[in-house]
């Protein structure tokens, strides 16, 4: 049986390495990780060491390397927190001859938290490495936020959406080069932090007014190193909830609070009733095909809004309309994607849910492009003319599809006449809904 122990490297000084798993060094054949991670690691001259990254990588050099008894992953920061560890060990875990070992390592939060001399306990944890954060949806919720960013986005930039959307007064720590010698924190306002340059190797807390993180109770504020620079709360900064178009949790945004044009746009009741059908969670990705002023996009990005929203238009007057109602409502997680239909869909990301607004006269070929990225892709095609209908409700009544639905949407609003009221009725839409029924297997 041969051993590979994957251990946690801490924010990067090897002193902060273990015993254990100092000991697993001390007894390895081979040594793996990226570059930083073995930087200042004594490693015996007898062990190999591989300077890699990949999962792929790593997995491939154990098999390649049919000498090797013990074998050592070294990963930065706390292997159970944003760490390739998972991957690594589901990767290795079918292979009957080797035992997989897990050694924790110092996280750069709890780092953080004993050089704040604060506790973490209830912080919330997000990644911006690689990976789409919509800060602005973590401001929404009141406390404090821990925030990876080494490699990935910029604080500054970061702190520029904060300010942008009213949170200019949030308490912002940037922790650059954590336990190296030229450790820096800076503690101030995300106004403050926005603008300023920061080393890549970094990470952030924000402390968002309204709880425990409030400018009135900040530990980060009070309990700062020396030499941390802790300039005084912005006083300009706003709710969103003041700010914002809609700051409701629930759909069914009124039409008028739009940017319009001359570019179609699926109307409040519809929208309320399709975002039902499309069944969206808060980390799910969604298609808008056919986005017209981005209405749809933009209800769906207020449910998603730790997913994205990815809103396809030919017209380049509608990209524009998708692009300032984004910024209007705040939803930075929307994003336009100039193009046809389906030629534009075959660089987006894998779908949770798809809403076809317009198709053009491509409705299968669009459905088959969403089935081929996820075979159990949730879809809501929105039907005006019953040729529309009898092809969505064929496309989705078949035995690639499972919890076929048809409904119609039938509405009428009251319209002043005189001293007296009557109701105008809408144009009605069908809406045809269903579910891929690919197997677990599926591509999601």
């Amino acid at each position: 049986m041969r051993k590979v122990t994957i251990i946690g490297a801490g924010p990067g000084n090897p002193d902060l390495l273990s015993r254990a798993a100092l000991d697993a060094i001390d007894f390895a054949d081979v040594v793996i990780g990226a570059h930083r991670a073995l930087a200042g690691i004594d490693v015996p001259p007898d062990v190999v060491r591989c300077e890699l990254v990949k999962t792929a990588d790593i997995v491939a050099a154990l098999t390649d390397a049919a000498s090797w008894r013990r074998a050592v992953v070294v990963m930065t920061g706390d292997v159970g927190l944003f760490s390739g560890a998972r991957r690594l060990v589901e990767a290795l875990s079918g292979d009957a001859q080797v035992d997989v070992r897990v050694v924790p390592g110092i996280s750069s939060a709890s780092y953080l938290a004993a050089r704040l001399a604060c506790p973490w306990q209830d912080w919330r944890f997000a990644s911006a490495h690689g990976v789409a954060c919509d800060i602005v949806a973590e401001a929404e919720r009141a406390g404090e936020l821990f925030l990876v960013t080494s490699g990935g986005e910029d604080p500054s930039r970061l702190s520029g959406e904060l300010v942008h959307a009213g949170f200019g007064d949030a308490r912002v720590t940037v922790a650059e080069r954590l336990s190296y010698p030229d450790e820096r924190i800076t503690c101030a306002t995300a106004s403050e932090i926005a603008g300023q340059t920061f080393d890549d190797l970094n990470v952030m807390l924000i402390e968002f007014a309204g709880g425990a993180g409030s400018p009135e109770g900040s530990s980060a504020a009070s309990e700062a190193p020396a030499g941390a620079s802790v300039p005084a709360a912005d006083s300009a900064g706003a709710s969103r909830a003041a700010s914002s178009r809609w700051p409701y949790a629930s759909s069914g945004i009124p039409d008028e609070l739009f940017i319009r044009g001359d570019v179609p746009m699926t109307k409040q009741e519809v929208r309320a009733v399709a975002l039902a059908k499309l069944c969206l969670t808060a980390t799910d990705t969604v298609w808008d095909v056919g986005a017209g002023t981005g209405s749809v996009s933009i209800e769906a990005a207020l449910v998603a809004r730790a997913g994205s929203v990815w809103a396809v238009e030919r017209n380049a007057a509608g990209v524009r309309l998708i692009r300032e109602n984004a910024d209007a409502f705040g939803c930075g997680n929307v994003h336009a994607v100039p193009g046809v239909a389906p030629e534009a869909l075959a660089k987006l990301p894998v779908p949770d849910a798809v809403f076809v607004g317009g198709s053009v006269g491509e409705l299968p070929s669009i459905v088959e492009a969403a089935l081929e990225k996820n075979s159990q892709v949730r879809l809501c095609v929105p039907c005006v003319t019953v040729e529309t209908l009898t092809e969505a409700c064929a496309l989705l009544s078949g035995s690639r599809f499972k919890g076929f639905e048809a409904c119609q949407v039938s509405a009428a609003r009251a319209e002043a006449v005189g001293s007296h009221h009557l109701m105008k009725a809408q144009n009605p839409v069908f809406l045809v809904s269903a579910r891929g029924a690919g197997g677990e297997g599926g591509a999601r």
